[in-house]
C-alpha cells in the first residue's frame, strides 16, 4: 500500500480531519490532501511527524510493513529488549503461554 493510501487509512481511522493533521504540521490541508493524493511526498521530518501524530511507526506509514504497532505497545516491546535476559525468557514463557491457550480456546470453540 502506498504512504498516501496508508496516509489516508490511519487518519480517517483515529478521526482527524485533514485540518487538523495539517494545523499540527503547521501547514494547510490541501498539502495533507496531495501527500494522501501521491502528488508529493513529505520530508522524513514530516513523515516522522505525522507518524507520531498518528501513534504508528514511520515503517508502517511508509509501508516498509503491515504490521500496525502503536506507540505504547512499541513503547512496551523496546522496554522488554532491556530487560535482562533470564527476565526477558520468563516473560517470553508466559506470552508463548498465553498466545497457545488462546489459539486453543478459539479452535474449540
Amino acid at each position: 500500500m502506498s504512504f498516501g493510501k496508508r496516509l489516508v487509512e490511519v487518519r480517517k481511522s483515529k478521526g482527524l480531519s485533514q485540518e487538523e493533521v495539517a494545523n499540527h504540521l503547521g501547514t494547510k490541508a490541501p498539502v495533507i490532501g496531495r501527500y494522501e493524493r501521491g502528488e508529493m511526498k513529505p520530508s522524513i521530518e514530516t513523515a516522522t511527524k505525522l507518524a507520531d501524530l498518528l501513534e504508528v511507526s514511520l515503517d508502517y506509514l511508509v509501508g516498509k510493513t503491515d504490521v500496525e504497532l502503536d506507540n505504547k505497545t512499541l513503547q512496551r516491546i523496546l522496554e522488554v529488549q532491556n530487560l535482562p535476559q533470564e527476565v526477558r525468557e520468563k516473560l517470553f514463557y508466559f506470552i508463548d503461554m498465553s498466545i497457545r491457550d488462546f489459539k486453543a480456546k478459539k479452535a474449540y470453540t
